[in-house]
Order: structure tokens, then C-alpha cells, then sequence
């Protein structure tokens, strides 16, 4: 019999059955289901039949309310098709399913979870916070193979026009390092950020503050936490996190050394400070609480309020328009400007580049400790003299013609 709108209209559950089969007799495997269900209902579906790997395995089409007998026909024959070139439907479909429980969300989680031990805090804060927050929401129900180039380009255009460029770039790079993990997992076979707009990225800083704002602002500075900090930053050129979250436990008084761990610089490697004397007197000024181990701040986080202190700062010194970071571009610049050379310049910034960089820092393990000494004691004269007045006690550095 062949199954079309009429014969399938006519079709009843034999007497004694809840479920029964009805095979069409011109397309092979292509079947009509009718099941008895609650409220003595029979349900009736479309049904495709094959044999796979020695098994025989049953696709269903649909339900024929939804679809008509040419319709479900045409359906089987598709099915068919896919089984005659080596393809199985059922196994497909199964899989299917499974990916579309892995939505990107939950992927994202997982890809989280990995990271948290191995970066920085600050690193996996940002990455968190572009891959989870409202950047890429609107995908994260999505299953995790069907984000297309598409979806993401229109996102990143989104995030450009409301967030800026520079925004928009960095959670690009944050999707794109998520999809290339997925993909050494196995959860993905293509990385669609590939190809999407590269929004252009905001041009670096190249503001240097010159010796009379450095001035300014060291006056300016209070005698509290922040005024501690932005003073220690302009003594050791270190970065704002590694000043904001120093501890007692990296400081060795006796010694005047300050040994920051591997863990809490951007490069992953350790660094070692001798501590001149006036960063010796700014740390000798900081209370020390029993209750946590850092100088600054509150509840062992460190010092965090930048913004707001700055503004403040700005108001007393009379210098905008620079950052915290310029602080450290500043030292270098001035520093070679007193004659400090390059490579210990690169020293004291805990640099692997320059000098340093591949083969030549694999041969040369020196921790120029003395030269490093003697330019944090050149700068903090220089600061000294900047800030007091008077002629410096130590002598500028002269370069070799």
C-alpha cells in the first residue's frame, strides 16, 4: 500500500495493539506510525527504516499533523540518500543533540576553569569578564559549534559602538583563545572569530611626565596609601599591581631587598629590588596590621580605590592627562637620560626582551646587580634633588662616545 493522504487517513490500530507500523510499498523503509498514548489518543508519526553496521535502526520524521504524506516522503528520501552514501541519520541526530546541550555558557565555564590555576588573577578577571559579562550574551545559549562568523562579527560591531574599539579587540582576542582551546578539545572544529573584523586597537601611550610634573606630582602625593604608592612607583618603576599589592612577607628589611614572586609579575619571573633609602623611609612610614600581610589597602586585597585617588591627585598636583603606567615609562625614559644603559634600564623594568631576548638571554644569566643598584640610587638622587632642591650626591652616569 502506498502511504498518501487518503490510505493513511483510513488507517486504524488493529484490535488488541498499542502500536503499529504501517510500511509504504513503493519507497523501502518509509513507514507511518499510529501509538496508543494517554486519554486513549493514537498518535501518529512519519518513520524512516534502514539497516546500519548489521543493526537496524528507525529515524522519526515528524508528526503528521505537522507533515503531510508527500512531505514526510520527501523527508524519507532524503534519509535514504544520506544512508546510501555511508551516513547514519539516527547517529547524527544523537549527536546533534548531545552538542546542543553544550551551549557556550557552559563551555565558557569550563574553559574558565582551566585557566583560574595557571594566569594571573588580574589576567583571568579580564578574560571572565569579556567571555561572561554582556559582550558575548546574546550567543551564550547558543550551542558551542553552531556560533558562526556571523554571529560574531555581529557582536563585535555591537561592542565597538558601544564600548569603543579598543573593547571590541580584546574580547575578540579573548573569544578567539576560548574557540582555539574548544577546538584542541575536540568541542569544536572551527574557530569562527577566524576571518570576523579586527576592530582597531587604541594607538600605545607615549606620554612621558617631565621632571617638573614628576615634581608636582610627588608634592601632591598625601601621606596615605595611595601617596605611598605613587611615590614607590616613581623610586622602583615598578607596575601599579606589583606596588598596590606589595607584602611583608616579599620585603627583606635587614637587606633593603624587595623580591617580588614570579606569580605576581606580568612575565611570570621573579624580580629582585635593592630598596634605596628613600623608598626604605616611605615603607618605614606604613602601619603594619596584624590581620594581613600587604602595605595597602583593605582585607589583604591590596590597594584598589585608583580612580577616585587619582582624580584627587589631579586636583592637587595640577597635572592631567597621564596614567599610573606613565609613571614607569617615565622613569625609563629619564633614567636613560641620565645615562643608565638600555640594558640595565631593561633590568630594573624586568624586562625579557632587548639584551635578553632569545639566544642571547639563554647565554647571559646576569642579574647586573650592582649596575641595577646604581641606577635606582642615580634615580632616587634625582628625584631627591627634583624635590628638595639642592646639587646631587650622585654623580649622572657618562656615556662612552
Amino acid at each position: 500500500m502506498k502511504l498518501d493522504a487518503k490510505t493513511v487517513a483510513a488507517l486504524t490500530l488493529p484490535p488488541g495493539k498499542a502500536d503499529h507500523f504501517e510500511w509504504d510499498s513503493e519507497l523501502s523503509g518509509f513507514g507511518y506510525r499510529l501509538r496508543r498514548g494517554s486519554g486513549d489518543k493514537v498518535l501518529r508519526t512519519w518513520n524512516v527504516q534502514y539497516r546500519r553496521g548489521g543493526a537496524t535502526r528507525r529515524l522519526l520524521i515528524g508528526p503528521a499533523s505537522v507533515l503531510n504524506a508527500e512531505q514526510a516522503r520527501a523527508a524519507a528520501k532524503k534519509v535514504l540518500a544520506q544512508v546510501a552514501l555511508g551516513e547514519d541519520p539516527q547517529a547524527a541526530r544523537a549527536d546533534r543533540r548531545g552538542k546542543d546541550k553544550l551551549n557556550l555558557r557552559a563551555v565558557i565555564e569550563e574553559y574558565l576553569a582551566t585557566k583560574k590555576p595557571i594566569v594571573r588573577r588580574s589576567t583571568f578577571r579580564e578574560v571572565y569578564r569579556y567571555l561572561t559579562g554582556p559582550h558575548f550574551k546574546p550567543l551564550h545559549a547558543m550551542p558551542v559549534d553552531l556560533v558562526s562568523r556571523k554571529d560574531v562579527a555581529a557582536r563585535l560591531v555591537v561592542i565597538a559602538r558601544e564600548r569603543g574599539s579598543s573593547t571590541a579587540s580584546r574580547a575578540r582576542t579573548a573569544l578567539s583563545a576560548f574557540f582555539g582551546w574548544a577546538m584542541t578539545m575536540g568541542i569544536v572544529e572551527a574557530n569562527p572569530v577566524i576571518g570576523s573584523p579586527r576592530p582597531a586597537e587604541s594607538k600605545p601611550r607615549e606620554r612621558t611626565l617631565s621632571d617638573h610634573e614628576l615634581t608636582a606630582i610627588w608634592r601632591a602625593c598625601g601621606d596615605d596609601d595611595y601617596g605611598r604608592v605613587i611615590r614607590l612607583l616613581m623610586l622602583t618603576a615598578c607596575r601599579r599591581q606589583e606596588v598596590g599589592k606589595i607584602a611583608w612577607s616579599e620585603l627583606d628589611l635587614e637587606h633593603s631587598i624587595w623580591t617580588i614572586p614570579a606569580g605576581r609579575t606580568k612575565n611570570h619571573r621573579q624580580h629582585t629590588l635593592p630598596l634605596m633609602l628613600p623608598a626604605q623611609s616611605i615603607i618605614a612610614t606604613v602601619p603594619r596590621m596584624a590581620s594581613r600581610d600587604q602595605l595597602f589597602g583593605q582585607r589583604g586585597q591590596g590597594f584598589t580605590n585608583w580612580a577616585e585617588a587619582k582624580d584627587d591627585l589631579d586636583a592637587r598636583s595640577g597635572v592631567s592627562g597621564w596614567t599610573v603606567h606613565d609613571i614607569r615609562r617615565s622613569v625609563a625614559t629619564r633614567m636613560a637620560d641620565l645615562g643608565v644603559q638600555p640594558h640595565i634600564i631593561e633590568t630594573v623594568l624586568n624586562h625579557q626582551s632587548g639584551h635578553k631576548a632569545g639566544p642571547a638571554g639563554i647565554y647571559n644569566r646576569s642579574s647586573y646587580e650592582r649596575e641595577v643598584k646604581k641606577a635606582l640610587a642615580l634615580w632616587a638622587d634625582h628625584i631627591r634633588t627634583l624635590v628638595e632642591g639642592g646639587e646631587r650626591k650622585v654623580v649622572p652616569i657618562r656615556q662612552v662616545p
